[in-house]
């Protein structure tokens, strides 16, 4: 289903961007209802109901004044109101078989009451909907079209065709208005983001970056207790300039994001991280999982590794699935490590890490020893949040 323009649907750029859309369809009606009243008006008299003729078109009437009223506020353009329109239009259209005369249905030269008025609707429906229901819209107003007549003729075929490519080509331009709208938003976003981005890492290099550097130098230089916070001071030194040179993201069109941006953000000085060259786009679900699982990983490795360890991140994007592969030149995890933690209640492999990656549809395999460090490896298949859902 296409994407209205109903205020519980839409933000303001969707308003925007089929604002000109909207007024065309109200100019379109305001302009072909005098067309009509010149219709009735000249074949009034041959009518066999005149008096239902002169109700039908003043509906008209009132209904465009109603409908050009609300259509020009977004707040208005609600579901119910453009199948009102579509269902009252049809209606009127059927109405005229009960006006004209047998010998005037017989005339394809004989307009209907509604005439060129009636496939404003058609027009309604489709920038409202899209093109799936502007051509589904077309194909009700086709029917309608030829019912009170009874046949179909080279020129009732010819408006059929008519109704359907209205509904489809003003529906594509209506989805592409959108389109386009929120592609800019986008750019605009990123590229605010990217601004503000670069004037902090201005503000942070001028002084938190360079007042870092000091007490790492400084410290180095004193030794003792001082060498320990010299290398906390170049760890977040590191971590800060991997955050101010990071460049800002958001979801593409598919809702992902590149998860090699969120890895890169985790290195430091014990901390290497190597992902490919190419964006690494995730669902945002799955990105943000296995950025968790990772951080999860690296907390294990200061907690537990050993004072001197160090720690490798590494991702590869092999199409159908990524690996995501965490390893540490630590201590090891002794054999039964693991199933103890467990038992006393400590769940933070089980739930930060496996949970995560099964709930992914991966796998998580752990390669240990003692004195030979420890690697995670998780697989994860690429596949969106919705083919996950509809999976059993």
């Amino acid at each position: 289903m296409e994407r209205s323009d109903a205020p519980n649907s839409v933000n303001h750029s969707h308003v925007n961007s089929t604002t000109p859309l909207w007024r065309a369809a109200v100019f379109l009606r305001i302009v072909t209802l005098p067309f009509a009243a010149v219709g009735v008006a000249v074949n009034l008299d041959d009518y066999i109901r005149p008096e239902l003729g002169l109700i039908v078109l003043a509906v008209m009437a009132v209904w465009t004044v109603i409908t050009s009223v609300l259509y020009l506020q977004p707040a208005k353009r609600t579901d119910a109101l453009v199948l009102g329109d579509l269902m009252l239009t049809q209606a009127l259209v059927l109405a005229s078989e009960l006006v004209l005369s047998p010998a005037q249905l017989d005339e394809s030269v004989t307009p209907l009451v509604t005439t060129i008025w009636a496939p404003g609707a058609v027009v309604v429906v489709a920038v409202h909907r899209g093109p799936l229901f502007g051509v589904l819209a077309g194909m009700l107003a086709a029917v309608t079209n030829i019912l009170p007549r009874g046949y179909l003729n080279i020129d009732l075929a010819r408006d059929a065709v008519l109704l359907l490519g209205v509904g489809f080509v003003l529906g594509l331009a209506s989805k592409t208005a959108r389109h386009s709208a929120e592609q800019l938003r986008r750019a605009v976003r990123l590229e605010a983001a990217t601004s503000e981005r670069e004037r902090l890492a201005r503000m942070v290099h001028d002084s938190v970056l360079q007042v870092l550097a000091r007490v790492r130098r400084r410290g180095a230089e004193l030794g003792g207790e001082a060498a320990e916070l010299a290398a906390l001071a170049g760890e977040q030194e590191v971590a800060l300039r991997a955050l101010v040179s990071t460049a800002a993201q958001e979801p593409n069109e598919s809702d992902e994001i590149d998860l090699g941006v969120g890895l890169r953000l985790l290195a430091t000085s014990r901390v290497e991280v190597s992902v490919p060259a190419t964006p690494v786009s995730l669902p945002v679900t799955t990105a943000t999982e296995l950025l968790a699982m990772v951080k999860e990983a690296l907390a294990n490795v200061v907690e537990h590794a050993g004072p001197n360890a160090s720690a490798w991140v590494l991702l590869e994007d092999l199409g159908e699935e990524v690996i995501l592969s965490v390893r540490d030149d630590g201590v090891g995890i002794p054999p039964d490590r693991l199933a103890q933690a467990q038992a006393a209640g400590r769940m933070g492999v089980d739930l930060s890490m496996r949970a995560r990656v099964l709930a992914l549809g991966g796998t998580l395999v752990l390669e240990t020893a003692p004195g030979a460090g420890t690697e995670w490896e998780a697989r994860v298949p690429r596949v969106d949040d919705r083919a996950r859902e509809r999976k059993p």
